[in-house]
Parts: structure tokens; C-alpha cells; sequence
């Protein structure tokens, strides 16, 4: 297992004792990223600004590990309250995610990390280059 830790997220991986994504075999695994701005470590209230936050962390990390977004084979979000923000995730996350279409999971949450955040993004990117 080999830790993908970009510059701005190294304060959290020596905080929290967690790596932001690990290439294991031929695939790089993403830990939840919720959109928190890195300058400031907090989540600004507007949703469309934090669902764009939570991608562009996204792929920092994907560019770190060797990746793009276009190498997500599945994404798994956790949403706060869920019915209330889809439209607007969705707008977000067409921005970012274009075909082939991974297999995504929508779940709904009651909290994340963060008390403002309202999603939390993990997603799984095949290594390009790497058969299997």
C-alpha cells in the first residue's frame, strides 16, 4: 500500500493519521472528501460551492495518485439531507463525472465530519496504464 498525500492535505494526514487516497495493486482508493476549502479547513454554507469544493479535492488527489476523474470506476456520496440537494449536486457533479459513467451510490446521512458539511465524496479510480 503506498499513501497519495497532496501538499495541502499533508497537515490532515499527520492531524488525523489518515491518508487521503492509497494505490493498492491497480487502484487508487479515495478517502470521503467533504467540500472544505483547503486555505481556511472549513466548509462554506453554500451548497453548490461545497459540492465543487468536495470534487475539486477529489481531484487534487486523483492527480496526486496518477489518476483523473475520468479512472473512477465507482463513487459512493454521503449526503445530508439528501432530497434537499440533489438538484444541486448533480448539476456539480455533471461538471466533473462525464461517460463512461462510473457506478455511483447516493447514501443519506445525519452528519459528517465537518457540522456544515452536506456531502462527503469516496470514490475508487482504476490506475491508468494498468491492465486488470
Amino acid at each position: 500500500m503506498k499513501p497519495v498525500i497532496p501538499a495541502p492535505m499533508k497537515k490532515f494526514y499527520d492531524d488525523f493519521h489518515f491518508s487521503p487516497g492509497v494505490i493498492e495493486g491497480n487502484h487508487l482508493r479515495l478517502s470521503g472528501m467533504i467540500g472544505f476549502d483547503l486555505a481556511t479547513g472549513g466548509a462554506p454554507e453554500d451548497p453548490e460551492k461545497q459540492f465543487t469544493l468536495a470534487f475539486e479535492n477529489v481531484k487534487l488527489i486523483l492527480e496526486e495518485g496518477g489518476c483523473s476523474l475520468a479512472d473512477i470506476v465507482e463513487m459512493t456520496t454521503y449526503h445530508v439531507d439528501f432530497t434537499k440537494h440533489i438538484g444541486t449536486f448533480v448539476k456539480v457533479k455533471n461538471r466533473f463525472i462525464v461517460e463512461p459513467y462510473p457506478a455511483w451510490t447516493g447514501v443519506g446521512t445525519t452528519a459528517l465530519a465537518d457540522p456544515n458539511g452536506l456531502v462527503e465524496i469516496q470514490v475508487l479510480a482504476r490506475l491508468p496504464g494498468i491492465a486488470g
